[in-house]
């Protein structure tokens, strides 16, 4: 059976890690503190020393850290995925980077006869429990397809998007959509209130006509309170806008003025937030 790797057991990546050894894979993580891999305790899964003892243990390793620099450090380091990975194995990253990023890295990794596959998700950590995530892949077509077994364990759908890069072109375009859906959304309800009408029982419309969102439904569900969101939300999603928008000056492509106006508006808000917790 396949072997599996995982590395990043935050909030995302524990229940998707946990998803994979339930459903009968050989597991293997990897963590910097003890503590991190401690909840796996109760499953069949190993515990690497190295992310290089992680790689020569898998055949497909999957990798959801923070940023680009993160993602770059495990695999890349001495002791790093590469370094220990036998050719024919396959690095997916969940971590939601600049397409660049993983095309310099598909690189790197081809090098040593090692494929890349950006797969970045969507949905929350619920989500992978359930297996709800959204999947966004990108790889030449045989990489994903040796990978879906894998992904269809805590996500569905699984969506092949094109070349390396273009999970990450595609998850970033839905974060800022998803980032101006909040600017809208807050305005509406604002205008709500505004117009005599009960924010609650307009939530209930949205969520049933043809002007709801997503957004809309999200901070009706939290009482109208940003602080939550902004707390959890806003870093990760400013870092998911600016790097939407660097690649549309890079392309040469015409900024989406609406939505990055919407979007920039949605941030300066849940930065208002930030400040005052």
């Amino acid at each position: 059976m396949t072997r599996v790797g995982f590395i990043g057991l935050g909030s995302q990546g524990a229940p998707m890690a946990r998803r994979i050894v339930e459903a009968g894979y050989p597991l293997t993580v990897w963590a910097r503190r003890a503590a991190t891999v401690e909840p796996f305790g109760d499953t069949a899964a190993s515990v690497a020393s190295t992310p290089a003892e992680l790689g020569a243990a898998s055949d497909i390793v999957g990798i959801c850290v923070v940023a680009d620099a993160d993602v770059e450090d495990v695999l890349l380091r001495p002791d790093g995925v590469l370094a220990g990975m036998s050719p024919g194995g396959i690095v997916a990253i969940h971590s939601t980077i600049h397409p660049d990023t993983c095309r310099r890295l598909a690189e790197r990794a081809r090098e040593v006869g090692v494929a890349v596959v950006d797969a970045p998700v969507s949905g929350g950590g619920g989500a992978a429990a359930e297996r709800k995530l959204l999947v966004m892949a990108g790889g030449e077509e045989e990489h994903v397809a040796r990978c879906r077994p894998v992904f269809e364990t805590f996500g569905d759908p699984v969506i092949h998007l094109g070349p390396v890069g273009s999970g990450q072109l595609a998850k970033l375009l839905n974060n800022l959509v998803f980032t101006a859906q909040i600017a809208a959304a807050l305005e509406t309800y604002s205008l709500a209130s505004g117009v005599g009408l009960d924010r609650a029982a307009l939530a209930q419309v949205l969520a049933n006509g043809s002007g709801g969102s997503r957004a809309a439904s999200i901070l009706a569900a939290t009482n109208f309170d940003m602080s939550g969101l902004a707390a959890v939300a806003a870093p990760l999603l400013r870092k998911d806008v600016r790097l939407m928008l660097d690649v549309v000056r890079e392309q040469g492509v015409a900024e989406p003025t609406v939505l990055a106006e919407l979007a920039r508006r949605a941030l300066a808000t849940m930065n208002d937030e930030e400040e005052e917790q």
